[in-house]
């Protein structure tokens, strides 16, 4: 009984350690020109000067939903377990959009606006529980009368309090269903002989488009290197491009200025020119309302 006992005290002395590993990391779409960000950071060492403070980015475009949800997406998964997210996109900010904060699957926890930022990283990492922050007890000392900076006052104090471990994740408020607000967009998806999927991001320094589409089900439509690919691109329901593109293993296997297909470092099919902004040649854009279709033509 004692060392049923005993193994247990240290099953919970883990599950606290992961909640609470001291990591906050921060986004946001505040840029860097002026002092939020330092705010943020300096309301979250008021709770505990033994955090560790990084930075995902805060070069969101304003008021860009979509693209803080898959930022999270991208970057999540590589911290560890009991890592602390605090992200901040916030147009409906002081409305009755919920604060909340999600805990994955994989352990991580995100402390944001329940606004569709949370889109991509329920349906990757999955919802282990999600919880309404309860600003009576986790806000800023005389911060009540403030309403439109959210992530100073409540987000970062209560990401603070949780990777410190002043609190524990029951103790960030009440449970609710295991739901969050969503983007409508395509998911990836093989249909029939066509590949159809989004245009998540793009690749903003080279002008590259990076589509949702998995490795995996690339590998069932199973193109060849060399193989042609054609493409039709909506914004919407309306056809922006249409176009061929060899698949390929490198930028190099097609010739300066040419386009190509290829899987990019996240394993998602691509679009680029060699050496030129596919996005700008084209007038290519990304988000929820983006989407490409994909067919086969085989090299013959």
């Amino acid at each position: 009984m004692k060392k049923i006992f005993s193994f247990a005290i240290v099953l919970l002395i883990a599950f606290q350690l992961i909640a609470q590993n001291k990591i906050v990391v921060f986004q946001t779409d505040f840029g860097l020109k002026d002092g939020a960000v330092s705010a943020m950071k300096g309301v979250a060492m008021g709770v505990s000067a033994d955090l560790k403070l990084y930075d995902l980015t805060h070069e969101i475009p304003a008021y860009n939903i979509w693209e803080a949800a898959y930022r999270l997406e991208q970057t999540v998964p590589y911290w560890p377990a009991g890592t602390v997210f605090v992200s901040v996109v916030d147009p409906g900010v002081g409305t009755e959009r919920k604060s909340v904060v999600l805990k994955t699957n994989s352990g991580h926890f995100i402390v944001t606006p329940d606004n569709g930022t949370l889109t991509l990283i329920a349906g990757s990492l999955g919802i282990a529980e999600i919880r309404q922050i309860d600003e009576a007890v986790n806000r800023r000392k005389n911060s009540e009368a403030s309403y439109t900076f959210h992530g100073r006052d409540v987000y970062a104090y209560t990401a603070a309090r949780l990777a410190s471990g002043a609190i524990s994740f029951e103790q960030v408020g009440p449970s609710l269903p295991k739901k969050v607000v969503t983007l409508p967009y395509q998911k990836a998806v093989l249909d029939g002989k066509k590949l159809k999927g989004n245009i998540s991001i793009l690749d903003i320094q080279y002008g590259n488009i990076w589509t949702n589409i998995p490795a995996d089900l690339v590998k069932q439509f199973s193109p060849k290197y060399g193989d042609t690919l054609h493409c039709i691109i909506y914004h919407t329901t309306k056809k922006v491009y249409e176009g061929n593109a060899p698949y390929s293993q490198t930028f190099g296997a097609v010739a300066v200025g040419k386009p190509l297909s290829y899987l990019n470092s996240l394993m998602q099919l691509s679009l680029a020119l060699n050496q030129d902004s596919f996005a700008n040649r084209f007038h290519i854009g990304s988000g929820s309302d983006w989407s490409i279709e994909v067919s086969l033509n085989p090299k013959k």
